[in-house]
Order: C-alpha cells, then structure tokens, then sequence
C-alpha cells in the first residue's frame, strides 16, 4: 500500500504521458510553417539516420565539419570568394574598405619592419645615436597617425557617398587595420593594384 513504486512502473508511467500529446491542435487549423518537400523530408531523415551513436563520433564528425570550414575559409581569403568569406569580411562595404586600402600607399603597412630596424638601432650605444632613433620613432609615429587620420576621414566620405542606405559601422576601423598588415600578408588578398581606383 505504501511502498515505493519499482522503476518499471515508473518508466510505464513516464512513456505513457510522453507518447500522449500535451495538447491537441485542431486538424482545421494551419501548422504555422510551410509543409516541407519530399526531398527535403527525406534528406532531414537520412541526416538523422547518419547522426552518430556515442559522443567520441559526433565530436569527431564536428571536428571534421569545423575543418572542412576552415579549409573554405582560407580558400576564400586566398582567393577573394565572397561565398566562404568569414563574416567580419563579408559584405560591399567591407570589400570597397578593402579596395581603397589596398589602392594607396600607406606609412602604417611599414610600421612592423621599421619597428625592427629600430629596435636593432636603439641597442647600439654610440654617442648620439640613442637620441636619433628616439627622433625617427616618434616620426614614424607621427606619420602613421597623420596618414590613418587622413585615410580614415576620405574613406568615411566615400563610403557615405558610395552607400548610403548601408550599415557602415565598423568599415573604417576594419581599413585601418588593414593598413597595419604588410600588402603581401593582408587576408583577403589584394583585388587590386596600386594606383587603381576601386
């Protein structure tokens, strides 16, 4: 009378309430989603039917999954494919920013090797030579702000003019960004050359 039900009993109970519906839908009314096609049904079932038993194998297929997708990406970085591209590079606007920097020379791409070389100059101890180093950093420093504060203002103009109803939000840092990285190792590649207006 009192006594503790036995799994069994339980599980009966538990199988019974999950095969019944929680509520009913009246056949008249719509479903709220399109009924799909037959192909579609029958792809959605044999994907399921290939969903993997144990855990091991599904983070194995999503590792797998995830690699095929890097692999697309760095194809499309490589080669420009707008399709696979991730998705800060997505878009026009991202590809015009892209354009213009890569159209016109910028101290900014230079700031790494020059960065080296000065850093090799500042451990030379000779007279006066510490004193000239700390003039051509700052400079360098100069130039770069100087050249991204003139950049920056010009692409905002063109990106304003060239797509107005556009979200623009985030182009011109994404530009100045770019002018950071060496022109041979910006990803996506170039499309354009020197000179040319994109």
């Amino acid at each position: 009378m009192f006594r503790s039900r036995s799994k069994d009993e339980q599980a009966a109970t538990t199988k019974v309430t999950a095969d019944q519906p929680q509520q009913t839908r009246d056949p008249q009314a719509p479903k709220g989603r399109p009924t799909p096609k037959r192909s579609e049904a029958q792809s959605q079932r044999r994907s399921l039917a290939k969903t993997p038993a144990n855990r091991k194998d599904a983070s194995k297929r999503a590792r797998e999954a995830r690699r095929a997708d890097m692999a697309k990406q760095r194809q499309a970085l490589a080669g420009g494919d707008e399709r696979y591209l991730p998705a800060r590079d997505k878009g026009p606007v991202r590809r015009f920013a892209r354009d213009y920097v890569d159209s016109r020379f910028s101290v900014a791409e230079y700031f790494l090797p020059l960065a080296v070389v000065i850093l090799v100059l500042s451990m030379v101890r000779a007279g006066a030579m510490q004193s000239y180093v700390l003039l051509v950093w700052m400079v360098v420093i100069v130039l770069i702000v100087v050249n991204s504060l003139v950049l920056g203002v010009q692409l905002k103009r063109q990106l304003r003019k060239r797509f107005p109803d556009e979200n623009l939000r985030g182009a011109v840092a994404y530009a100045l960004m770019r002018t950071l990285q060496m022109r041979r190792l910006r990803l996506p590649k170039p499309q354009v050359k020197r000179g040319e207006r994109p």
